[in-house]
């Protein structure tokens, strides 16, 4: 089972990486495939919250919850990549939510160990270990190759950008078990939908980001 797992997340971050770079090339595929995201985004999330619980005040609030966050998280995301210029810094934080749930799967499938929580019962100490790791590397490789400052700052922003990352995975495990379902749709056959590939970057990029600002701007 590891093997096959393993391909599917390998073919899969493959396929974030190279459309990753391809968006830090164009605005307009950029601005596209946010609306596209987003939009394919809620749906799963309406469909989940509608497994969860039939009460309208229920799905109201958290659907309102998450459009609101959806919209905040999309303005962020084209404001500062296209209108500040800092596009670089936030694709790096992108490439580092990416190595996170590589690191974390290696290191968790290797070392094994202690349960990391109830909620996702797949997930280990040790591979919570393993994707600070990897965002360690990628993060810490792309801010000196970039800005030529390596110290606690970097240490501080791999830290965050992958806890954010492992609690927006966290969040939406917690909410899949409720929903009794394994993956959130099925928009990618054999992967799952698309919260199941985006679940740690809705956190990890936007707070991992003004991580950033708080400490470098």
């Amino acid at each position: 089972m590891i093997i096959p797992e393993f391909k599917k997340r390998f073919y899969t971050s493959i396929f974030l990486m190279a459309l990753t770079i391809l968006l830090m090339n164009s605005n307009l595929i950029l601005i596209y495939s946010i609306i596209v995201f987003g939009v394919l985004s809620l749906l799963e999330f309406f469909n989940l919250i509608q497994k969860i619980s039939r009460n309208i005040f229920f799905k109201t609030f958290f659907n309102s919850i998450f459009i609101i966050y959806v919209s905040i998280f999309s303005i962020f995301f084209l404001y500062f990549s296209i209108f500040l210029e800092l596009k670089i810094f936030l694709f790096i934080f992108l490439f580092g939510c990416i190595f996170s749930d590589i690191g974390g799967y290696i290191f968790g499938n290797i070392f094994k160990g202690p349960k990391l929580t109830k909620i996702s019962p797949k997930k280990t100490i040790s591979g919570s270990v393993g994707s600070f790791v990897f965002t360690f590397i990628i993060i810490g490789v792309s801010m000196f190759y970039f800005s030529d400052k390596i110290g606690y700052e970097v240490f501080i922003l791999s830290f965050s950008t992958s806890l954010f990352c492992q609690l927006g995975d966290l969040f939406f495990s917690f909410l899949k078990r409720k929903a009794k379902v394994k993956d959130t749709g099925n928009f990618l056959p054999g992967h799952g939908g698309i919260l199941d590939r985006l679940d740690g970057i809705f956190l990890g990029i936007p707070l991992g980001f003004l991580t950033f600002l708080f400490l470098y701007l």
